[in-house]
């Protein structure tokens, strides 16, 4: 099966990357970044050219039930033309109120609407770019109101109505898990696993809860994925029947590249291992 393994593109981290191409299968590059400049599309196609690429955007808002924002999505569209990437993604999150931007991916509410809405917006990217994005799961340290499903059953139902791959990032699924008092092992387990295509792994740091004395994780992408984050990539490679994508994430306090290198290897190891799980079923 032809798993493979990445980084995120970074300014920060351009030049070890070009170095080590021949340890590097793929880089995911964040779509936004690249809507408004030509310079930095034709930076980009250069790049596509040395290396499988994927696009991620952060800016749609895909479970708003005011529908999405027709040019972005037309940017999207233009971008994913040019460079013609092998998939591209977006957040399963809230981006903004009418016209007004709050700065984050917010955890939607977890219910039947926010689930019609997100299949109504995919249907209409597919339409305008020509494909579906893979949708990502994202990290929350509030539990979004007005939900009436936990995330395990919103998640299922959103892939199910929309049709859409799963982009599933690992560290937010734990995260969430130990912060709403979930098991991670049981919400992965009921995950659709043959929806699942690629993977982020990040890493985080422990903050004080509202009350001073419960601590949470909150997901930074400054830190290296901890080691539970591997098991449950073995987990997921020991049911998944598609060749996965891994990506590690890092959005700052950059380490060596022979680090993130270990990193990745270890990425490797985990996937093989459930691989082996899974032919031995």
């Amino acid at each position: 099966m032809n798993d493979r393994f990445g980084l995120g593109w970074r300014t920060e981290l351009a030049a070890g990357i070009l170095s080590n191409l021949d340890h590097i299968d793929v880089v995911e590059v964040i779509a936004d970044d690249y809507f408004d400049s030509a310079s930095r599309l034709r930076a980009l196609k250069m790049l596509a050219a040395q290396v499988p690429v994927v696009l991620h955007g952060i800016s749609l808002g895909l479970p708003s039930t005011a529908g999405i924002d027709r040019r972005r999505l037309d940017k999207m569209a233009r971008l994913v033309e040019a460079v013609l990437p092998e998939c591209w993604s977006e957040h399963l999150a809230f981006v903004r109120a009418g016209d007004i931007e709050i700065g984050h991916l917010a955890a939607p509410p977890r219910a039947t609407s926010t689930i019609d809405a997100t299949a109504v917006n995919i249907e209409a990217a597919r339409a305008v770019v020509g494909s579906p994005p893979l949708v990502e799961n994202i990290a929350t340290l509030i539990d979004p109101p007005a939900s009436d499903h936990d995330e395990p059953t919103w998640l299922s139902g959103t892939v199910a109505a929309s049709g859409a791959g799963l982009l599933l990032d690992l560290h937010n699924l734990w995260a969430n898990s130990v912060n709403f008092g979930l098991d991670a092992r049981e919400f992965l387990a009921r995950l659709p696993a043959a929806s699942v295509h690629a993977v982020h792994l990040s890493g985080g740091r422990w903050i004080s809860g509202a009350d001073g004395v419960s601590r949470r994780i909150l997901d930074d992408h400054l830190h290296d994925p901890p080691d539970p984050i591997f098991d449950l990539l073995s987990a997921l490679s020991s049911r998944c029947p598609n060749p996965l994508t891994v990506i590690i994430e890092r959005d700052g306090s950059y380490p060596p590249m022979g680090h993130l290198l270990a990193q990745l290897d270890r990425a490797r190891r985990a996937v093989s291992a459930g691989r082996e799980v899974m032919r031995l079923q």
